[in-house]
């Protein structure tokens, strides 16, 4: 653990409660380097449009500032073509930011970018060095930290969160590894409601969502448009692409504002809303 003087505010106990302040990297060198999931494997012929993704990213960064966001920018490097998915460097349980220990070659070292800032901000952190895990992950949702199993983290990293939280009930989720991270198959978006890919998913882990949350299920289409990575950015506000009419209708229906912005340029690089954003601070 490295400590520093927290002059900065930092608390995040769900992934719904007013976001207040986040980090997040223009995707000024994003390519498709190292297929890593099915929607970069169907654009890697394509290739990426940088000038639109720009575009599709400040419109997005606008939105959050219109919401009185506070928007951190880390600065952006050409060797590391997948940073703009800040969340997968980083998460925030409680009062702590976790540094995250990157699982593969293209993105081993953003951690340092993540670092260098956090020291400049005098905010503290604790850096996870012996086990890999990323964030995309790892959901917070009050006493409940749910942490999936893939390619990219570990059970013993998820058991270690444990035993730094008694006070936490830390549910470990195996889920296809083809879908990479936990928030492509499943995301929490208010106390009693959350969007499932069910069929990346044993019937185990849905039976205990079922019991816990009223489940909005995406369809195969939508989970390859990444309809489960939205973002709450609080008071029953989400942002989600446009194009997965049937997340939106149906999070209406449940009486959310549904925030829709175009990020078709950034999706082709196998994330989306989630993944491009690290909160440091969410107020309830």
């Amino acid at each position: 653990m490295k400590e520093h003087t927290n002059t900065n505010k930092v608390f995040c106990r769900s992934e719904y409660d007013t976001l207040k302040r986040v980090v997040l990297c223009q995707p000024q060198y994003m390519t498709i380097r190292q297929v890593i999931n099915s929607t970069q494997e169907h654009f890697k012929k394509q290739g990426l449009h940088i000038e639109r993704a720009l575009q599709q990213h400040e419109e997005f960064v606008n939105t959050l500032k219109k919401y009185d966001i506070d928007v951190v920018f880390l600065p952006y490097h050409k060797k590391y073509p997948e940073q703009v998915f800040t969340r997968d460097i980083g998460f925030t349980i409680g009062e702590t930011i976790f540094v995250a220990n990157m699982a593969t070659d293209a993105r081993s070292g953003e951690e340092n970018v993540l670092k260098q800032w956090l020291e400049d901000e005098e905010i503290s952190y604790f850096n996870l060095v012996k086990e890999k895990i990323e964030g995309g992950d790892v959901i917070i949702d009050q006493d409940t930290v749910y942490v999936g199993l893939s390619s990219r983290t570990t059970q013993k990293v998820a058991d270690h969160l444990q035993r730094l939280y008694s006070n936490l009930n830390v549910i470990t989720i195996p889920f296809k590894e083809k879908y990479l991270h936990l928030d492509c198959v499943f995301n929490v978006v208010s106390p009693d409601v959350a969007i499932i890919y069910p069929d990346g998913l044993t019937k185990k882990e849905i039976d205990l969502f079922a019991s816990r949350y009223d489940l909005i299920s995406v369809s195969e289409l939508e989970q390859f448009q990444l309809g489960t990575n939205v973002l709450s950015i609080g008071n029953k506000r989400i942002i989600s692409l446009p194009i997965n009419n049937n997340v939106n209708d149906q999070l209406r229906k449940r009486g959310f504002e549904v925030i829709e912005i175009d990020f078709s340029e950034i999706i082709k690089s196998g994330g989306s809303f989630r993944c491009c954003t690290l909160p440091l601070l969410r107020e309830n």
